[in-house]
């Protein structure tokens, strides 16, 4: 399953404090060689309009955060009672 349709299993109700997690997670992470610089480019562009909550935005945001820091984003996606979410992520790691 790719990272559109995982985004497609986050609520509505959920996506703003999903996105906004996963921003600080993101920002925050050690790992930033690890993220290419389109997808860094498309985070941007996404975050300027203001559509990070969208499917696409948090498909990007999913995307970078796992590859960034893989258990941390499965932590806070568990937090967020995205759990669902969070097995599908980890049954295709």
């Amino acid at each position: 399953m790719g990272y559109p349709k995982l985004a497609e299993l986050v609520p509505r109700e959920k996506r703003k404090s999903t996105a906004d997690k996963l921003v600080d997670l993101i920002l925050k992470s050690k790992n930033d060689d690890k993220m290419p610089s389109d997808l860094a480019n498309i985070i941007l562009r996404q975050w300027q309009q203001n559509l990070l909550t969208s499917e696409h935005g948090l498909s990007a945001l999913l995307k970078a955060a796992v590859s960034l820091e893989q258990e941390k984003t499965l932590s806070v996606l568990r937090e967020l009672q995205l759990n669902e979410l969070a097995d599908k992520i980890e049954g295709e790691a």
